[in-house]
């Protein structure tokens, strides 16, 4: 068991298996409303996202992608937790508009690129909060 410390970005706590991206996804034309990748030209497409701790450096663009992840969280069929190596405003702002109107809550944390490459595709990983850290615990 490995224990990592980033970063707060949202509230929550959370625990799943890992969908480790090899590129960024965009919320908006990327994720279907089956919760799966559907942007064909994505090296992951047809991943499920929905349950998933999902792991990527960074998001990927379009302001409609908070609205997205606001409707994938209050329909049940967002991921669990998103693990970045930087904060991203879309997909922050995304989550804190579900903790507000649905109260429906995601966790967002960051994590250095040295403790990005521990978290592997597939592991289990939890997420707590303990002020403004995020720890995360990898089995």
């Amino acid at each position: 068991m490995t224990t990592i410390t980033g970063w707060r970005v949202t509230s929550g706590t959370t625990e799943g298996p890992v969908l480790k991206l090899s590129e960024p996804v965009s919320f908006w034309g990327g994720i279907g409303p089956d919760g799966r990748i559907i942007d064909v030209h994505h090296p992951q497409h047809g991943a499920e996202v929905t349950g998933r701790i999902l792991v990527m450096r960074s998001g990927r663009g379009s302001s409609s992608g908070t609205y997205v992840l606001a409707e994938l969280l209050r329909l049940g069929i967002a991921p669990a937790g998103i693990v970045l190596t930087e904060p991203d405003g879309i997909i922050a702002t995304g989550a804190l508009v579900a903790a507000e109107l649905y109260d429906v809550h995601m966790p967002i944390v960051t994590v250095s690129e040295q403790d990005y490459a521990l978290i592997e595709d597939g592991i289990a990983v939890a997420i707590a909060m303990d002020g403004d850290d995020a720890i995360l615990t990898l089995d």
